[in-house]
């Protein structure tokens, strides 16, 4: 029997949807590990927050400028990072 991932999940697993696709992962990862103590994972979740937050803020940008797609693709996104020289976030 095959199971099917519901259309939402799918698409919040796509690397060119969720920019912060590691980050998600690694705090999932971290609350697996540390049987589910939010304490133990508190970098884990700043992380992810200040990827999203970065990601939204640059989302919001193209918006405005009127750049289509709003989020940057997963190459893109590589692009902007290395221009960067570090990671922001």
């Amino acid at each position: 029997k095959k199971i099917r991932m519901p259309i939402v999940t799918k698409r919040l697993r796509d690397p060119d949807v969720n920019p912060c696709l590691s980050e998600s992962d690694a705090s999932t990862r971290c609350m697996d590990e540390n049987n589910y103590d939010k304490e133990m994972c508190t970098t884990c979740f700043l992380k992810y927050k200040n990827c999203r937050k970065f990601w939204n803020a640059i989302m919001i940008e193209r918006r405005r400028n009127g750049v289509q797609p709003h989020m940057p693709t997963a190459a893109e996104r590589e692009k902007i990072l290395g221009a960067m020289g570090k990671m922001p976030y």
